[in-house]
């Protein structure tokens, strides 16, 4: 697929945290450093956990690949994350937990991209396991189970 003409786009993705431990806060990370707050809490309860956000894209990479943009963004170009924060990195601060997961965006395609810009109930959604081996919330680089998907 070629490389988009519009200079930027905003893209709705879903990330979707299967069976996270319950009672933890988790939400998406706008901004970076100590300048970012945290945006779409939710706490977590029995089962899966859906975080939903909108995130911009460039046609500007000169190798080709779609460039995410924008405060939801995090990293260089060629490396583009989200980061998903937690407990109290997410603004829970009674909890015992204080993680974020870094969920990689390089396998999101312009093709893919284009496909959820064809009809408007389209989304990109990424499935993360939401517990770690530890028994706590995940953590650090988390790529998604079956990748990024485009569904309704």
């Amino acid at each position: 697929m070629k490389k988009q003409s519009n200079p930027e786009i905003a893209i709705f993705l879903r990330i979707v945290l299967v069976e996270p431990p319950s009672g933890v806060d988790f939400g998406v990370q706008v901004g970076k450093g100590n300048e970012y707050k945290t945006i779409a809490v939710q706490r977590s309860k029995a089962g899966n956990l859906a975080l939903e956000c909108t995130i911009n894209v460039k046609g500007n990479r000169t190798d080709g690949p779609p460039n995410f943009c924008g405060p939801i963004s995090q990293g260089p170009p060629t490396g583009r994350f989200i980061y998903i924060d937690i407990g109290k990195s997410a603004g829970q601060f009674d909890s015992c937990w204080q993680r974020r997961i870094k969920i990689p965006l390089e396998t999101i395609s312009w093709e893919m991209i284009d496909l959820v810009l064809e009809k408007p109930k389209r989304l990109l959604q990424a499935t993360i396991p939401g517990t770690a081996k530890d028994g706590g919330p995940s953590c650090a680089t988390v790529k998604p189970i079956d990748g990024w998907k485009v569904v309704k």
